[in-house]
């Protein structure tokens, strides 16, 4: 039996709001077509993906296997489609993802030295592009800091560098040679993901404002709503008087990795992920030089 992708787009649109009209509405279709074709997939796979109670539409066991399976399935779809066109137009580039404060050329310059018809487009991505964006070949490879979701990929640490606690210029911990977490024990906190992935265990009891990018993340905290941390080769991008970086040795190290689709059957990618691998001592002293230079 094969999966329609189709059928498979439409399943996640109603898994994701819980609700047949809102899909079918998203969708541009009408809600007995889209019932159909949900019915239609259960037959296919011989089991029932939803179930309908008062409180509305809810996810069966099934359901919710089919809903962490799909989207990684339907992103190496479109990123085959992706791959084909580029073939297709004769293009020799490779996507390579970044996050802010890691240095790209290193890698590049012994990957170029290989492959001089191999156009290399850089492009920053940020915490929650990560994954999306390898998986469905918007980047071929990438530079990425943890935590990421790895399902679908291969990742391989490279290096990892001392964070930094960001916080307002009128801080009562600003300007000092370094703090500790009981520093600061009970501040809100600015961060981008979800509890278990803040570097410290000591935020306030009600921190929860969640951020995209490191914009946006020193925005709030120059405006006083909360401490936020980041790591140190990061600093020298973001300069500014409203905020001050102070060092906190206690707290794990950022980890930067490679990451790459693990489905991804491509030499020129592969290379560039080896040199990225074989050059990772230098991309880290280069990030921490600029980092130094920028103190």
């Amino acid at each position: 039996m094969d999966l329609d992708l189709r059928k498979l787009r439409y399943f996640l649109a109603v898994a994701d709001r819980l609700h047949f009209g809102r899909a079918a509405e998203e969708l541009h279709i009408a809600q007995p077509a889209l019932s159909r074709q949900i019915r239609a997939l259960e037959q296919d796979l011989g089991a029932s993906l939803f179930t309908r109670n008062r409180h509305g539409v809810v996810l069966t066991d099934a359901g919710r296997q089919l809903l962490t399976d799909a989207g990684p399935l339907l992103a190496s779809a479109d990123a085959v489609r992706r791959r084909v066109t580029v073939a297709a137009h004769g293009s020799r580039r490779l996507a390579v993802g970044f996050r802010t404060g890691i240095p790209v050329i290193p890698a590049a310059q012994v990957f170029e030295a290989r492959h001089p018809d191999v156009v290399v487009d850089v492009q920053r991505i940020e915490w929650d592009d990560q994954a999306p964006m390898l998986l469905d070949g918007r980047i071929d490879v990438g530079y990425v800091r943890l935590p990421i979701e790895e399902t679908g990929l291969r990742v391989v640490p490279l290096y990892a560098e001392p964070l930094m606690v960001v916080l307002p210029a009128s801080h009562r911990l600003a300007g000092k040679e370094e703090v500790t977490e009981a520093d600061l024990a009970g501040e809100p906190l600015v961060w981008h993901a979800g509890p278990s992935t803040h570097p410290t265990r000591r935020p306030h009891p009600d921190s929860g404002l969640r951020v995209r990018d490191v914009e946006e993340k020193l925005e709030h905290v120059a405006a006083g709503r909360g401490i936020s941390f980041v790591a140190r080769s990061e600093t020298l991008f973001y300069s500014r008087p409203d905020i001050s970086y102070v060092p906190i040795p206690e707290l794990a190290r950022d980890q930067v990795c490679i990451a790459m689709a693990a489905s991804r059957n491509s030499p020129v990618a592969e290379d560039f992920f080896t040199a990225a691998q074989a050059t990772a001592e230098i991309t880290a002293e280069c990030g921490n030089y600029r980092a130094s230079s920028g103190d």
